[in-house]
């Protein structure tokens, strides 16, 4: 079965602290999410009041392709309010480390108790109930197995396991799905880890790998605290690194990403992994002479597969002969091996100096400064 997606920037990603989205930003974000064929999203969490329940309404009534879904608290009122939002399923979380049901001063009598009453509650009112493990990589494995099993006795649809605070390694999320599935093999399975030790994406990988096959992502890993894990992170690393495919459309990631950085005033670093707008671009010599022969040698995801054009090579400190070479060639600008060396210590001495790397332009105009006088049939290289 491939790796079932559901999308939260809506509703965890808006949850980063300062981000706010428009509804003509939620409409845009729901859009390109549906043109990356997403399966489903959850919109949002409807007991924020009547203008969140407008705007979850407004974008299931607009047809889009994916099926959606409220998240809610475990309580009656929760799941009323997100009975008018028009969403096909309803998420109803509770607290199931001792931790947490301590601060909200519940028990795991009470969860069983109310998790059974609320999935009936709900049940005439949506197509699907899933249930969520809050805090799940800090509870006590006899109880989340326990959790596990009644919420499937009880009909859910699927079970969330969230680590909430970013606690889990790849070693102890496999081991965390692996031991609930040793009981309960049939009931899917949803992993939402957050990235508070920089783990999320590849938590989310082993925990596909031991068994849980929906994976809750946002894109560029928007969410409280450090985020989440980033859905154009997972599905590469999965395709990429572990030759399972899934539905998305990964062409569409690059804009999908840039908008969501551009609205939720994120900027993205340029080196965040698959995204960044540095991560198909090279400076070292010893790179570039062999990926002008062919860009898989030392580049692992082809821009086209993102949705970018291939980058140009950067001109550096670390750069070597064969980048000048190219430059010069695509210039039309004469040259011996004797010009390039020379011109490539000059190089390497003005980023030392600028602390940068140098622009084609600024490779040019060197050229020009060094050798204009020896060489009679240089062309208007600016033209």
């Amino acid at each position: 079965m491939n790796p079932y997606f559901i999308d939260t920037t809506l509703r965890d990603g808006e949850q980063s602290p300062g981000v706010v989205f428009s509804l003509p930003e939620k409409i845009r974000i729901a859009a390109l999410l549906d043109g990356a064929h997403i399966p489903e999203i959850e919109i949002g969490t409807p007991a924020m009041g009547e203008a969140e329940v407008t705007d979850i309404r407004t974008i299931c009534e607009m047809g889009f392709g994916f099926k959606t879904l409220s998240w809610c608290r475990a309580t009656k009122n929760d799941i009323r309010a997100a009975s008018h939002a028009g969403t096909n399923g309803v998420h109803v979380s509770f607290p199931v480390s001792p931790i947490l049901m301590k601060a909200m001063e519940k028990d795991s009598t009470w969860v069983i108790q109310q998790m059974q009453q609320l999935i009936e509650f709900a049940y005439p009112m949506f197509d699907y109930v899933t249930i969520g493990a809050q805090d799940a990589a800090r509870a006590e494995t006899s109880f989340l197995k326990e959790f596990v099993c009644a919420a499937s006795a009880f009909g859910a649809a699927r079970v969330r396991l969230a680590d909430t605070v970013g606690i889990l390694n790849p070693i102890t999320t496999f081991d965390m799905v692996s031991s609930i599935r040793s009981v309960e093999k049939d009931l899917p399975l949803e992993i939402h880890a957050h990235n508070d030790l920089g783990m999320a994406t590849a938590n989310t990988l082993a925990a596909y790998m031991a068994g849980a096959n929906c994976l809750s992502t946002t894109v560029n890993g928007l969410g409280e605290r450090a985020g989440n894990a980033a859905m154009e992170e997972v599905a590469l690393a999965l395709e990429l690194s572990a030759g399972i495919s899934s539905t998305l459309r990964t062409e569409s990631f690059s804009e999908l990403s840039d908008f969501v950085a551009k609205v939720s005033n994120r900027p993205l670093n340029e080196s965040k992994p698959v995204t960044g707008s540095l991560v198909l671009t090279h400076e070292s010599g010893v790179h570039t002479n062999c990926l002008l022969k062919d860009r898989n040698t030392y580049q692992l995801i082809p821009a086209a597969k993102i949705g970018k054009q291939e980058q140009k090579f950067l001109i550096g400190k670390h750069s070597g002969k064969a980048t000048i070479m190219h430059y010069l060639s695509e210039a039309n600008l004469p040259y011996t091996d004797e010009d390039c060396l020379s011109l490539l210590e000059r190089v390497k001495e003005c980023a030392d100096a600028l602390k940068r790397a140098i622009t084609k332009e600024e490779l040019l105009d060197i050229y020009l400064e060094l050798y204009s006088n020896q060489h009679h049939s240089i062309v208007n290289y600016k033209s």
